[in-house]
């Protein structure tokens, strides 16, 4: 005689078995439950805040724009191209790209007038630091100018120069043709107006006056 609970064959076991496995934990179906829910709430929060951070960037990037609009002076000027419309934006960064090219332009010119106006400015002083100086000399020698020469001899001095000039200018250029002309004339410049070479002809100038004088 079998006992009961004995042998998985009796019937009363499979039904206890069965009820058994059917059935459900409450507890497990209200963590489900709030699993799910925690998921999709998560997910719900994360598009809102991408939403909101996607329109964060665009509304930066619009207050961008308009300040760009106010700063950049060709962006206030009316485009009679495009009427009343409102500029676009590939219009606001092309004008913005212009305006900063022009400022470079400008900046650029500026800085080579004030290389220029400081040279101009260390001239002045070299001269007039000369000036004072020939002034000074004057002063302490007021007798020095019984020696001054005419200006009769200072053009010799300078017909002289060019007269010597001019042999060598004739000798080197050749006049058969306007582009030989030219580049001949480079050329004699190169070669006889060096300041050594200057140098010598004034002093041989200079010499010859100076025995004609003296």
């Amino acid at each position: 005689m079998t006992e009961p609970g004995a042998s998985p064959e009796d019937p009363w076991v499979k039904v206890e078995y069965t009820y058994s496995d059917n059935s459900l934990d409450p507890d497990d179906e209200d963590s489900d439950y709030h699993q799910e829910s925690y998921k999709e709430s998560y997910k719900d929060r994360r598009r809102r805040a991408h939403t909101q951070a996607e329109q964060k960037r665009r509304d930066a990037i619009k207050r961008g724009y308009d300040d760009l609009q106010t700063i950049v002076p060709t962006c206030q000027q009316q485009d009679f191209s495009i009427g009343s419309q409102k500029l676009s934006k590939a219009i606001v960064l092309q004008k913005t790209i212009d305006y900063i090219q022009f400022l470079h332009k400008e900046k650029k010119k500026q800085e080579e007038e004030v290389s220029t106006l400081r040279k101009d400015v260390t001239a002045l002083k070299i001269m007039k630091v000369n000036y004072e100086q020939i002034v000074k000399a004057h002063q302490d020698n007021p007798h020095e100018g019984k020696d001054q020469v005419s200006d009769q001899v200072k053009f010799n001095v300078f017909q002289g120069i060019m007269d010597s000039l001019f042999q060598s200018f004739n000798a080197s250029i050749s006049v058969a043709s306007f582009q030989e002309l030219s580049a001949c004339v480079f050329s004699w410049i190169e070669e006889h107006c060096k300041p050594q070479t200057l140098r010598e002809i004034v002093i041989g100038v200079l010499h010859q006056l100076k025995n004609q004088l003296y």
